[in-house]
Parts: C-alpha cells; structure tokens; sequence
C-alpha cells in the first residue's frame, strides 16, 4: 500500500519510534476496527449491498461520524463502478486510500505550530474541565523544551481548585519557569506572563484557561478580554488557539469542539486519551465536523506520550494488520 511503503521508505529512526507509538496508541481501535472489516471481507466473495450496509456500520461504530461515512460510502461506490472493482479484498486497499483521502479531502493540512517570526509564540489552550488540558499543557512544555526550546507556562485557570498549583506542579517537573497568581483576574496573570516573556526572550508561551462551558456569553466575553490582552502586548498574538478534547468523549467531544469554534477562533485540535478508546475514528469525523486540524494527540499516559499529529501515521496505526 502506498502510505505504508512512503513511512517505510523513511526508515529512520525518529519515524520508526513514531510508528511504534502510533501502532500501539491504536491498538484499541485497530484491534475492533480492523477485524471486523477482516471479517466482513471474509464473508463477503462479491461487492454488493448489503457489504457496503454492513462497512457503514464498522464505520459508524468507530465514531467516526455519520455524514463522514455516508460520503465516504457513497466515494467507495463509485470508485467501485467506475474501476469495476468486483472482490471485497480488492476493496480493503482503496478503503485505506480512501480514508486519507478524507481527511486531507483537497486542503493543505498544516500539523505543525505557526511559530512566531519575531519574538515569543503564544499557545493559548481552551476545553472543558476534564479533558487533560493543564497535563497537555506540561506535555507539549515538555516536548518543545526538549527542543531547545525557552518555554513559559501561565496559570490562566484561576478559578478551578487546584488548578494553579496542578500546572505549577508541572513546570518544576519539566523545568519551566510558570507565571501564577491564586484567586486572581486571568487576564491579569496572563499580561503579567507576557510581560516577563518579552523581557526575558522566553521562545514559546503555553497559556492555561479556564474549562467553563455551561454560560457561553460568559466564556465568550472571558476570551475576548484574554485575546486582547495577548494582543495588546504581543501582536499577532495568540499564533495558536489549540482546543483540548477527551477522544474518549466520542461525539460529545465533536459538540465541544463546535461550541468552541463559535465563541473563539480555534485554530487546532489537541486530543487526548486517544490510546484509551475503540473509537479513534473521532480524527476524521472532527476534521469532517468542523473543518479545524488535529495538530497533537495523546497516545498514552508517559510525559513523551503526547505526539505531533501525523495523518499517514494516523492511517498506519488504523490499518497495520490490513497491509
């Protein structure tokens, strides 16, 4: 198959660590995802209907969402009428093709961070309470650090208990300096942080921000002030806006990251936990609901567990025992 001859053809050592971790992220996934269609191929000697029935289901099983699937049923048909594609186990190959396709459907899929040409790169992290986000927040610290990176962690979640002292945890873990003050305005903690990372040259900003969902006009306002605030002291600020997600959530999550887009402008996706569910299908039905990148995921619990987001792995993972 192409995509896994390209990865393969890579074969260095860095692509080979990212396979491993990508193969076993998503072994929940791949382990029902890929049987069943195993079993489906097996069972079916001929395309026909009640197959493609049958596929749809799969689909729709691995939360990949319904109108994703209903396209992507209607795109195999006509590639199977158009290419008199007659046998199921022909079809497992454009199946993998196909999902791809999905996914990239015709747009420059840009999984890397819009890093600032001059001065410090604002990350600024939204999403509900629960969904990993100030654990995401050390994670990403974490890796960029490794990078060479000066990074800045801000305790903009100044409201929930604990909060301030689980991301102050974080930075002596990953030796980051964080910015925090308790029972404060977050727009207060956050000018104060900007402030110290334009003086003291710091590369990159991870902002945490409170998960409140429940009162939009609330959390609109909020992230209104905390936009201006960043803009005001750095422009061009935030460069990202990266909404955190719980894939375990399934389609709630989908409903989060739609609320979200209405009330600020998300720029990318972090899912987490994604190691933690049969349904990692959610990729491509958030890129299909939403039209916003996944940039990073979640694969796994160890600090290094948290990876750039990368379709073709992505894809591998899913379909490693159909090769």
């Amino acid at each position: 198959m192409g995509i896994f001859s390209r990865l393969f053809k890579k074969n260095d050592k860095e692509t080979t660590e990212e396979l491993v971790a990508y193969d076993k992220g998503l072994e929940k996934t791949r382990k029902e995802f890929t049987s069943k269609l195993n079993l489906l191929t097996m069972k079916h000697n001929r395309i026909d209907e009640e197959y493609f029935e049958e596929l749809e289901e799969i689909l729709i099983s691995a939360d990949i969402g319904v109108n994703t699937v209903m396209d992507f049923i209607d795109k195999l048909k006509k590639r199977v009428k158009k290419e008199d594609i007659r046998s199921a186990e022909e079809l497992k190959e454009i199946i993998v093709d196909e999902m791809f396709v999905i996914y990239v459907e015709g747009d420059i899929i840009v999984n890397k961070i819009n890093y600032a040409s001059d001065g410090p790169t604002v990350l600024l992290f939204v999403g509900v309470n629960g969904v990993g986000k100030t654990t995401t927040i050390g994670k990403i610290g974490h890796k960029l650090k490794q990078e060479g990176k000066k990074v800045l962690l801000i305790a903009g979640d100044t409201f929930r208990a604990g909060a301030v002292e689980q991301l102050n945890e974080w930075g002596e873990r990953i030796g980051c300096d964080t910015v925090y003050k308790e029972n404060a305005d977050p727009a207060s903690v956050i000018f104060d942080g900007l402030t110290k990372a334009k003086n003291e040259n710091y590369d990159v900003v991870l902002i945490d921000t409170a998960g409140r969902l429940q009162n939009k006009v609330n959390l609109m306002s909020e992230l209104e002030k905390i936009n201006k605030v960043i803009g005001n002291i750095i422009p061009n600020a935030p460069h990202e806006t990266l909404l955190v997600i719980d894939a375990t959530t399934g389609q709630n999550g989908i409903s989060q990251a739609k609320s979200f887009k209405e009330i600020t402008n998300i720029t990318g996706i972090v899912l987490t936990k994604l190691d933690g569910t049969a349904k990692g299908g959610i990729v491509l039905a958030i890129k299909e609901s939403v039209g916003i990148p996944v940039k990073y995921i979640g694969l796994g619990e160890k600090i290094e567990d948290i990876k750039v987001f990368d379709i073709e792995k992505y894809i591998y993972g899913l379909f490693k025992e159909m090769e």
